[in-house]
């Protein structure tokens, strides 16, 4: 029964985690979207301080004086800081393998990408090589894992063993037969 629990997990771990490689591409493909919208946003703010003779953290202090331009500086500090690190990540997973993409869950950290992603998330037949090395990685994964949560439990749950009765080792008795009766022969002595 435990082989087949583990079988088990180990089959719904690579269904899983085959989904990896598409998932990862296709929020790949939503985080260029918003880093090209963003790259508007900054353009569009980096242009109107060059126009001005302004930097940009030269804008960005001019943005004070009022309850509104204070707010206003603050989103636009964000919104630069925002673009920055989402830029670096799709750089990161662009340049990357398939492969090397399922050694990178680190860089699906945007939050609101990620569940916009997995929102429209539609499941794909694994045909690729990341999709059936990330099948693999599933199913042994969770095959181990749920043989060591079985193994844990089952020595929790045993039962002692009991002692055993011991078995007597020495040989057992012979009677003797009518060979055994004869007299001994010495050494070079033939009897009739």
């Amino acid at each position: 029964m435990i082989k087949i629990f583990t079988l088990a997990g180990g089959l719904c771990g690579a269904a899983i985690l085959s989904q990896y490689p598409e998932f990862t591409q296709q929020y790949t493909q939503r985080l260029a979207g918003q880093v090209d919208a963003l790259t508007v946003v900054v353009d569009d703010f980096d242009r109107s301080a060059l126009d001005a003779g302004l930097t940009r953290n030269e804008a960005l202090t001019e943005l004070q004086g009022s309850t509104f331009l204070t707010a206003r500086s603050g989103d636009m500090t964000r919104t630069f800081a925002r673009h920055a690190t989402l830029s670096q990540a799709l750089t990161n997973l662009r340049e990357a393998t398939p492969l090397q993409r399922l050694l990178m869950p680190h860089r699906l950290s945007d939050t609101t990408t990620f569940s916009q992603t997995l929102d429209d998330y539609a499941p794909a037949v694994p045909v690729t090589l990341a999709g059936v090395a990330a099948a693999g990685t599933g199913f042994f994964g969770c095959w181990a894992v749920f043989t060591a949560f079985f193994g844990i439990l089952g020595r929790l749950f045993r039962r002692p063993a009991k002692t055993p009765i011991p078995v007597r080792s020495d040989p057992p008795l012979q009677r003797k037969t009518a060979q055994t009766q004869s007299t001994p022969r010495l050494m070079g002595e033939t009897r009739p």
